[in-house]
């Protein structure tokens, strides 16, 4: 399998893309489809990327591993095909996008619209086994993704960076913070949403910030 990063990504990472580690990474993931069900599909790896090119970047919307079940993981954070049943942390993150900008939770939950409008999805690991999560961590995935997020913290526009949990707020160390704006919070996962992530109101808090800083808003309603 060859990593054809699409947009203007592959300029961005040029010194990256020529790392030996990525080269066992690609053998990893050759073994792993020969003998298992892999998430997302190969079509859909860099599906993030594709979606909002390095130039379009004004909000990156951090995940750490791909949904492990049937038919959800296609590249993005969060995001599941339409038609697929909204996981947990997607359903939390809808709850709450009601609460705090009135917006009736969507149907499908396609979250493309909004990496469309400049919100990089991007996964810490980009693969994971069927049902098996976090299966595919420590295997060069969050070497390539923190390449990514420095690459992001180089541009020179503010980027709103969103760091949902603990795993997500460990990279800001990557992060220049008196450049960039961080909005941070609990994981929207069952398991803490209630501990700070309901009533952070994150969904305005990053469009506050892109008016600050002279950028457009991102529109967050998902249209059925």
């Amino acid at each position: 399998m060859a990593f054809t990063l699409p947009n203007d990504w592959p300029q961005v990472l040029e010194e990256e893309l020529k790392q030996p580690y990525l080269q066992k990474l690609k053998a990893f993931l050759e073994e792993e489809r020969s003998q298992h069900t892999v998430f997302p599909a190969e079509s859909d790896l860099f599906s993030a990327l594709k979606l909002t090119s390095y130039q379009e970047v004004k909000v990156l919307l951090l995940g750490q591993d791909p949904y492990h079940n049937d038919g959800q993981a296609h590249g993005l954070s969060f995001s599941v095909r339409p038609g697929v049943s909204h996981p947990p942390s997607l359903r939390n993150m809808f709850k709450e996008l009601q609460e705090d900008l009135g917006h009736t939770p969507p149907k499908d939950g396609y979250l493309a619209p909004w990496a469309q409008q400049g919100v990089l999805m991007l996964n810490a690991v980009l693969t994971v086994r069927a049902h098996q999560a976090n299966s595919h961590k420590n295997k060069g995935w969050e070497k390539f993704t923190d390449a990514v997020i420095r690459a992001v913290n180089a541009k020179t526009d503010p980027v709103v960076f969103v760091l949902w949990g603990n795993y997500a707020k460990k990279k800001k160390k990557w992060i220049d913070t008196e450049r960039h704006i961080i909005v941070e919070s609990a994981h929207p996962s069952p398991l803490s949403a209630r501990a700070g992530f309901f009533g952070s109101r994150p969904y305005s808090t990053i469009n506050r910030a892109l008016r600050e800083a002279g950028q457009t808003e991102i529109d967050w309603r998902i249209v059925d």
